[in-house]
């Protein structure tokens, strides 16, 4: 099928409403389009790129938990939520009770994106892992009663207060099964000869339209994107995320989609959503530049430590992974007394490295200030 000829689906009458039933996207695709050629070609040098160049930095894995933490707030912010990167990186501790059930939902996703990663090890990228991943996501949040880890088995829909006046009702029920049973097979197509970036664009079309659980459809969809690009190995560590393009964009990214399903228009979504790769993978380059020099910076600032540099190290590669601390942590983590902490955190401070963030004279909470900025 070209993909200019694509056809969405059709609304079907129901009881007192119309659902909207895709159509089957495991089939042949060809595309006929000169402008989203030139654009696959342009997303795919950059994405190159990025993979390329994350192999080459130590440690890769640290930033690569700070760039997750990231596609989590975002992911969730496109949803309603009103946490941000300076909500998140805190322990739930020092989190103020009124953010917590947002900070949660943040923190499942984080959890929901790592524990799929590496379940791909053992696991093809299925309905399966989808499902594992959405009881992760919904645990101890808003929407864990709605059936989690599990397809819907009832009617969901997207806008207005019921099924009259809704914006969007997504396939009945009866259909969901097999239409995600065609998306999986889909994704393992071999016979096809289409693009990977241009397959996994059209599965998060398909996914978001089939809009498979009572909840979460939109944060299991975006972490599909991430999933499809390690297990089809356009990259091999989890370095993109498209989150933050889609949260810019916001309206764009809901206009796009939906004019697939009311004008058939597949492949201005797809100019879309292939922009937002180029333009993440540029973006995401610069960030790992950023990050290198600014290890290079603070190793050079600690090198003036003396007889502390040791200390002064093991307590920088620390907070890579842990961006607040307070002098109890301090102690605890690198086995030193509470004075020799206090010491070591306020030579920090005086080296712009951590900022105190509570105000208070006591139970300081201090974050790593240049390094959380590099990804506001």
């Amino acid at each position: 099928m070209n993909i200019s000829n694509f056809k969405s689906g059709e609304l079907v009458q129901r009881y007192q409403y119309q659902s909207f039933e895709p159509f089957p996207v495991n089939t042949g695709w060809m595309i006929d389009n000169a402008e989203l050629q030139l654009l696959l070609s342009q997303a795919d040098i950059k994405l190159g790129e990025l993979n390329a160049f994350s192999q080459l930095i130590p440690d890769v894995d640290f930033f690569i938990k700070m760039h997750i933490l990231k596609e989590g707030t975002k992911s969730s912010r496109i949803e309603g939520t009103q946490t941000n990167i300076d909500d998140a990186v805190q322990k739930e501790e020092y989190v103020e009770p009124e953010k917590r059930d947002d900070w949660q939902e943040v923190q499942n996703y984080v959890d929901a994106m790592n524990q799929s990663i590496k379940a791909l090890d053992k696991l093809p990228l299925s309905n399966r892992l989808l499902k594992q991943a959405h009881k992760i996501l919904m645990r101890g949040v808003r929407g864990e009663r709605k059936t989690p880890g599990d397809f819907r088995k009832s009617q969901n829909w997207i806008g207005g207060a019921s099924l009259r006046d809704a914006i969007f009702i997504p396939p009945h029920p009866d259909s969901v099964e097999n239409l995600m049973a065609d998306l999986e097979k889909f994704l393992h197509n071999e016979n096809d000869s289409i693009p990977q970036l241009i397959k996994i664009g059209i599965a998060h079309y398909q996914f978001e339209t089939i809009h498979p659980f009572l909840d979460g459809n939109g944060r299991i969809g975006r972490l599909l994107i991430t999933l499809h690009l390690v297990s089809s190995e356009l990259l091999t560590k989890p370095t993109l995320y498209l989150s933050d393009f889609f949260e810019k964009n916001k309206s764009l990214y809901y206009d796009n989609l939906t004019r697939v399903r009311t004008h058939n228009n597949l492949t201005q979504w797809l100019k879309f959503f292939l922009e937002g790769v180029r333009s993440t993978s540029e973006n995401s380059i610069q960030t790992f530049k950023n990050i290198i020099k600014l290890r290079s910076d603070l190793e050079n600032k600690i090198a003036k430590h003396g007889k502390k540099q040791m200390l002064a190290r093991e307590f920088l590669q620390h907070l890579y992974s842990n961006l607040t601390v307070d002098s109890s942590d301090v102690a605890k983590v690198l086995e030193i007394n509470l004075s020799t902490a206090l010491r070591l955190i306020d030579d920090f401070v005086k080296l712009k490295i951590l900022v105190e963030i509570t105000g208070q004279k006591r139970n300081r909470i201090f974050a790593f200030e240049p390094y959380i900025k590099l990804f506001r």
